[in-house]
């Protein structure tokens, strides 16, 4: 069956079983974060199914707008459900940045540690109780080119005066959730996919899929 055949399912449940959930990246510790929250019922590929696809250009001026983008370009080329999420990090005192520029905050084409050094640098002097901040997450699903829902989540916490931890990606070593003394790279995959930003979101996903259909 050839993605211009597919019919839109009532049973979103029934499509997410029969072919892998496609999550729009070729960054395999987001896909690997996507396996182990929706676990074994849903499992997830990522972009290297589609040979040759292209980077799709995020314009857009909100996580939503850019999840979107990249779920509905894939789904035109994939038979089953496409999942894409836009995520980034609100620092009060930056009047919201580095926001839906968090992965290249520094440049395009800006590495991890170069995103989280120019932030760094941005709070110096920034007292501990002015740098609250937040990860927020927009998860996008899509088939055949059109929008089915949107997942959101988000998490309070702060930014460290310095990168703690060997874990995650992103601005992971330099963020604290509420009420935890470790930086989301130090705590244990599982407990970060408990209240991470991205694990509410899909947790919300998983729900939605679990809901359709028997």
């Amino acid at each position: 069956m050839g993605a211009a055949d597919l019919v839109l399912p009532e049973d979103a449940k029934a499509l997410a079983r029969a072919y892998p959930l496609l999550l729009s990246t070729r960054n395999q510790h987001k896909i690997k974060e996507f396996s182990e929250i929706l676990g074994e019922a849903f499992p997830v590929c990522g972009l290297g199914v589609i040979p040759g696809f292209g980077e799709v250009e995020e314009s857009g001026d909100s996580f939503e707008a850019n999840a979107a983008l990249k779920a509905q370009a894939a789904s035109v080329l994939y038979d089953g459900a496409v999942i894409a999420d836009d995520s980034g990090l609100e620092v009060d005192a930056l009047d919201g940045a580095p926001g839906v520029y968090s992965a290249r905050f520094a440049g395009e084409g800006a590495k991890d540690g170069d995103n989280n050094r120019l932030l760094l640098e941005k709070l110096a002097g920034t007292p501990e109780g002015e740098r609250t901040a937040r990860f927020r997450c927009v998860i996008a699903l899509a088939v055949r080119g059109k929008d089915v829902a949107f997942f959101d989540g988000s998490i309070e916490g702060k930014i460290a005066f310095s990168p703690a931890g060997k874990g995650g990606f992103g601005y992971d070593p330099l963020f604290v959730p509420a009420g935890y003394t470790q930086s989301f790279a130090e705590l244990a995959a599982g407990v970060k996919n408990q209240m991470s930003h991205r694990g509410r979101a899909a947790e919300k996903l998983r729900a939605w899929l679990e809901s359709r259909g028997s």
